[in-house]
């Protein structure tokens, strides 16, 4: 095999970007439009069919809107738990990483910054979100 030299990489990375950026990620986008459009009709087509049904129906309905609520909140919390914890970790990697690679006068403490961010992250949500009501 030859030497492609810097025109073929030239060439290779510009089909590379312009099959990702315009092909692939436009389909992604609308696959996942098409899937959400989907959800929310299937959604209110059942809300709309157990409303009708009778009054214990209209009342099943709400119950379901409800958990579905709390289900979302529950599902933000925990990720905005993960987030905390991952820029605590971040933070601290960083720090270290930065403190073998420049020694002691280095911008080591520039880690502290996602560190700090996960730690407000983690403060909000233990401490100052309001809870998520028990179903």
């Amino acid at each position: 095999m030859g030497d492609i030299g810097p025109v073929g990489v030239w060439v290779f990375l510009s089909i590379g970007a312009v099959a990702l950026f315009g092909v692939f990620l436009p389909v992604v986008t609308w696959i996942d439009s098409q899937r959400k459009e989907r959800e929310a009709f299937y959604q209110a087509e059942t809300f709309r069919r157990l409303a009708e049904s009778s009054g214990e129906g209209a009342k099943a309905a709400i119950e379901l809107m409800r958990e579905q609520t709390r289900q979302k909140r529950l599902k933000q919390r925990e990720g905005m738990k993960i987030s905390g914890l991952i820029n605590i970790g971040l933070g601290a990697g960083l720090c270290i990483f930065l403190r073998v690679l420049t020694g002691p006068g280095g911008p080591w403490l520039s880690g502290l910054i996602p560190g700090f961010i996960g730690v407000a992250l983690l403060t909000y949500v233990l401490f100052f979100a309001a809870p998520v009501d028990k179903a």
